[in-house]
């Protein structure tokens, strides 16, 4: 099978997106891995799909919006793919609108492109409940943060800690966010797989590691489940910004300095959506072969 596809990028997270506006094209979780592997496909954290809007939201959405991380399961967000979403569908001339209406799995999108180049994604609100996350917290210790609250897992040995206390937050997909010094010497690749695949986090989940620089700036690095350590995580970085101002650490506008480069997150509080703002950029296009059985 070959399949035209673009390479893109935001914030050094990056993606192949594939346009199946016209029809799906039967991918599967197989050779959604093959596609995304650095040695013998194209090579990216996700893999986005550009789909038509379904049948039930057609006056309500202009596009469906599909993510399959890099070990072919499919996700229910991301936030710096939607940004790039965006930016391609204009790109293509798939639509002349610059405030994009998307259907994820996690619920409706708008991502907006700005004159300056960046994208505006309104990522809806922060979900705190257990139920939603999905967290169980059954049997584990807990405190108060500000108007957040902290949950003690405990990590075996081999993490490099006997536990770390979390934030749980969805945005959309399950996060737990941490406080931590320095994020630039953070065990994010020792302790990141044992956070991602705790037993109290049953879809699993990304793990946050968040340092406070002042009121209105963050350093942050995350273990996506499914993708490892990448390079920027949009979704991590609203995580970690809403849960920083629940704790009473931010102001309402903050800048996340990510390895692949800068995001701005902005969120007013209880009842109110979250806004990230950040690059969009293409790499390149190409054509590829898919084979039957990767």
């Amino acid at each position: 099978m070959n399949i035209p596809f673009t390479k893109m990028q935001g914030a050094g997270n990056d993606f192949v997106v594939l346009d199946e506006t016209q029809g799906p094209s039967g991918l599967t979780a197989e050779q959604y891995r093959w596609l995304a592997d650095r040695h013998f496909g194209v090579g990216a954290d996700q893999i986005l799909t550009v789909r038509a809007a379904p049948a039930s939201l057609a006056d309500k959405v202009d596009f469906e919006y599909v993510i399959h991380n890099s070990d072919g399961g499919e996700v229910e967000q991301c936030g710096n793919g939607a940004r790039c979403f965006a930016r391609y569908v204009y790109d293509k001339q798939l639509t002349t609108k610059t405030a994009i209406r998307v259907s994820t799995r996690a619920g409706i999108i708008e991502p907006q492109l700005q004159e300056d180049g960046r994208v505006t994604v309104n990522m809806g609100l922060p979900r705190w409940s257990a139920e939603a996350i999905p967290f169980l917290p059954n049997g584990l210790r807990s405190q108060a943060a500000g108007e957040a609250e902290r949950w003690w897992l405990p990590l075996p040995a081999e993490a490099g800690a006997e536990g770390v206390w979390v934030v749980p937050v969805s945005m959309g997909n399950p996060h737990a966010v941490q406080l931590v010094e320095s994020a630039a010497q953070a065990p994010v690749l020792q302790m990141g797989p044992w956070i991602e695949s705790h037993p109290s986090f049953p879809q699993r989940v990304n793990a946050g590691f968040m340092e406070v620089q002042n009121r209105g700036r963050i350093a942050l690095r995350v273990y996506e489940r499914g993708a490892g350590e990448t390079l920027a995580c949009g979704t991590g970085a609203c995580a970690a910004v809403v849960s920083g101002i629940a704790m009473g650490l931010l102001d309402s506008r903050v800048d996340v300095q990510t390895k692949g480069g800068m995001l701005t997150i902005e969120w007013a509080g209880a009842g109110s959506p979250v806004l990230m703002t950040g690059p969009a950029l293409t790499v390149f296009e190409g054509t590829i072969e898919i084979p039957a059985s990767p």
